[in-house]
């Protein structure tokens, strides 16, 4: 985080690249920012952890946590349906035709290909993947991989946090994912909420998922994805790409 000469605070990437968390923190408000403290922003992990040792710490040689820290064995899965229980639903294709069933979307992420458990092979006979994860009709659509392609985000709620709300279209880096790479894009403000139109495709974008807005290393602000156009989409209403 960084201070401005009037006292403003900003929030930017961390100086340890692979530990960054600022994707995470952009939901913040200017007057949460201006109430945090992020005494490690300006450290790598291995200098933290030395000075951990040098304090006696236990938990400078805590193995690193990875994917959800608090579920120990990795199983998100089983981890989610010992707490909500059992809730089939089908897996449709793009058409809307029930090809399989589920026992819980939450089972599911945006580009998954392994354990959709479909037994009936696509017509074209190649693999399918996750589209999209409807919860409150607890559907999963699944379809080719070039149906992950997009170019085209709305995300609503949006946070301001390293500028005012912009009056106009603005030019940004955007990610998506945390530790994602990062897309040039024209961000547009609309209606309270955020048009995103990417450069280059961006592969299995979730709703749900922040888009984080950087200029450089300092963070604009973000808003949650609430709806994404294929690329595959767009080139068929006419839109070239």
């Amino acid at each position: 985080m960084a201070v401005g000469a009037n006292g403003e605070r900003y929030l930017r990437r961390g100086v340890d690249a692979d530990k960054d968390q600022s994707y995470v923190l952009a939901v913040l408000t200017g007057d949460q920012l201006g109430r945090a403290m992020f005494p490690l922003g300006d450290n790598t992990k291995a200098q933290v952890r030395a000075e951990a040792a040098e304090r006696g710490l236990a938990v400078a040689d805590k193995p690193d946590s990875h994917d959800v820290c608090f579920i120990a064995d990795g199983d998100t899965r089983g981890f989610l349906a010992g707490r909500l229980g059992s809730a089939p639903g089908p897996i449709v294709d793009r058409d809307g035709t029930v090809i399989g069933s589920h026992q819980g979307s939450f089972g599911y992420t945006v580009g998954q290909r392994r354990g959709l458990r479909i037994d009936t092979p696509a017509s074209d006979g190649r693999p399918r993947y996750v589209l999209d994860i409807e919860p409150v009709s607890n559907t999963v659509k699944v379809g080719p991989a070039e149906a992950l392609d997009v170019d085209e985000i709305t995300a609503v709620r949006p946070v301001w946090t390293g500028c005012a709300p912009p009056a106009g279209p603005i030019e940004a880096t955007v990610q998506l994912r945390a530790h994602g790479e990062t897309f040039p894009a024209t961000c547009s403000p609309a209606d309270e909420a955020l048009r995103i139109a990417l450069r280059s495709p961006a592969r299995g974008v979730a709703k749900g998922q922040a888009a984080v807005l950087y200029d450089g290393d300092l963070v604009l602000g973000s808003g949650t994805i609430a709806a994404t156009v294929s690329l595959e989409r767009a080139r068929a209403r006419g839109k070239p790409g």
